[in-house]
């Protein structure tokens, strides 16, 4: 936690200046229903919002180290902010797995009335105590000893791995998810650094015409299962299952050019050869019946509609609008030197399951 803030205050201006959460909903990864609203939000809860993270990353770690209570109410904060952020994005596993260690804030005694009635709890814990004054210590042995100097030398062991991520946080030039040995013991962490001020979505078309160039070629969109594309469709809830290629699709954006994601080639290729696998990933494919015969990517800018607005009113929840294009229309045959260069197989166009055609 205290790393992600960090990673915060030395990273973007609007972390600073208390903006960044004007942003964070709309250009999140994938978004969920919530996030919609919660962008809707006055300028001065969206500051409110960037104030409490930094207390919540910054501060409150620190009450790890104070009085029983204090810790209890760190890990209350701490998992109350969690809770949030899961309600208003869809942060995959990240946001449930953060949870679990801030259990271990809460003792036996104050989870007690979860499980039992507050009296009988309070009697059991006095005759526990009792009991354990009445048991004598065990005498020590080999085994004892052994397991003490594992537990001693285990401590060491971590201590001394954790130096370079301990330099790391206080380093100016930090970094935000990093391993610092071999064995990944121990590793520094750190999320939204910098925001995406604007939303950009690659956008995937195909065609059956003979001439991609031409002004009557008739493209047709692919849909993927949680992405934005089609502006109308509701926001998805996943957490915490993670569509790992509609994540991977949102960094696609931040360049400008497919060299530098070559694996998106090898996407539009299995596309083109109606790849089985390939359309179990996606949520609607126009061309069941038969592949196109291109495949182009093309880049849209994507804004939340105002609430009340004509464009919400009428069921959208995106306006969208062209900025260009991410990469030509391929056909198969096109791609086929890009392939044996980088040492891919190409796939064959087989028969659709659904359909029985080629």
């Amino acid at each position: 936690m205290l790393g992600a803030g960090l990673i915060k205050i030395r990273g973007d201006q609007c972390w600073r200046d208390l903006t960044c959460m004007n942003y964070h909903y709309e250009t999140q990864p994938i978004p969920n229903p919530m996030s919609y609203y919660m962008h809707q939000s006055p300028e001065f809860f969206h500051k409110f919002e960037t104030l409490s993270n930094h207390f919540i990353e910054l501060i409150v770690p620190f009450t790890l180290f104070l009085t029983r209570r204090i810790v209890m109410i760190g890990g209350s904060l701490q998992i109350l902010f969690q809770v949030v952020l899961i309600i208003s994005g869809n942060l995959s596993f990240l946001n449930w797995l953060t949870i679990l260690p801030s259990l271990a804030c809460f003792d036996d005694q104050s989870l007690s009335w979860m499980f039992s009635n507050g009296k009988d709890s309070v009697k059991h814990q006095v005759v526990n105590i009792e009991m354990t004054r009445r048991v004598k210590k065990p005498q020590p042995n080999v085994g004892n000893y052994m397991r003490n100097v594992f537990n001693i030398s285990l401590g060491i062991l971590i201590v001394y791995l954790s130096i370079p991520v301990v330099q790391n946080l206080f380093s100016s030039r930090q970094a935000m998810n990093s391993s610092f040995d071999p064995l990944r013991l121990v590793n520094t962490y750190g999320a939204f650094g910098s925001v995406t001020k604007k939303r950009t979505e690659v956008i995937f078309q195909g065609t059956m015409s003979k001439d991609p160039m031409s002004p009557s070629a008739i493209w047709e969109e692919y849909e993927f299962k949680c992405k934005p594309g089609n502006v109308t469709r509701t926001p998805c809830v996943i957490s915490p299952y993670h569509y790992r290629l509609d994540w991977l699709l949102w960094f696609v954006p931040f360049h400008k050019s497919f060299e530098y994601n070559p694996w998106i080639v090898h996407l539009v290729v299995k596309l083109l050869a109606n790849d089985e696998d390939t359309l179990s990933l996606i949520q609607y494919n126009p061309f069941i019946h038969q592949p196109p015969r291109f495949i182009r990517i093309e880049n849209y800018r994507y804004i939340f509609t105002k609430i009340g607005s004509p464009e919400a009113k009428s069921g959208a929840w995106w306006k969208r609008k062209h900025t260009g294009s991410y990469l030509q229309p391929l056909s198969f045959e096109s791609v086929r030197d890009f392939m044996k260069n980088m040492q891919w197989e190409m796939p064959k166009v087989g028969k659709n399951k659904k359909t029985g055609k080629i």
